[in-house]
């Protein structure tokens, strides 16, 4: 399966300064949950903004088209191509093959449009200042929700949060 999974304001925004405007634990485990034993795939600005840290349990796919960009980890693997990533995907070992979530930035989720089979999108209830926004011309329409939660805040996340779960039409 090919997912994206983001978390987003009341506005759209989903980053400053190459990281998240808010702090939510209960959203992090969430991501983790969701993506843990998988491949996530993001962009070299997403990636340098984690300080090039590989998240645990998961294989880590960076894009970039920086062709001197390199990552001294067996846990990260790094493409050029859109191509490249989906034959990657496409060839995987059929025992342990894993499913690809698309996590950030703004250029990976228009980039990766259409090939989406689920969406995990976490919709934080507040406004933050950012840089990055969610591309206003993603066809969630192409989709149906199929499951809704919110969480109230609390004393460990300081806003709200709602995580929708969509699956394609097609």
């Amino acid at each position: 399966m090919v997912a994206a999974i983001w978390a987003e304001d009341e506005e759209g925004v989903i980053g400053v300064n190459g990281t998240l405007p808010w702090s939510l634990p209960g959203e992090l485990q969430h991501f983790k949950e969701t993506t843990y034993g998988q491949a996530i795939l993001m962009g070299r600005k997403t990636f340098d903004g984690m300080k090039r840290r590989a998240l645990p349990g998961r294989l880590t796919i960076v894009l970039t088209r920086d062709s001197d960009y390199q990552v001294d980890s067996e846990n990260v693997q790094v493409f050029r191509s859109r191509k490249e990533v989906l034959d990657w995907y496409q060839t995987q070992d059929k025992a342990t093959a894993r499913d690809l979530f698309v996590i950030g930035g703004a250029e990976m989720f228009t980039l990766f449009d259409g090939c989406f089979e689920r969406l995990y999108r976490t919709i934080v209830h507040g406004r933050f200042d950012g840089d990055t926004s969610f591309p206003e011309n993603f066809k969630l329409n192409d989709f149906c929700e199929i499951s809704s939660v919110t969480h109230a805040s609390d004393e460990k996340n300081n806003y709200g949060f709602t995580v929708k779960t969509y699956e394609s039409k097609k």
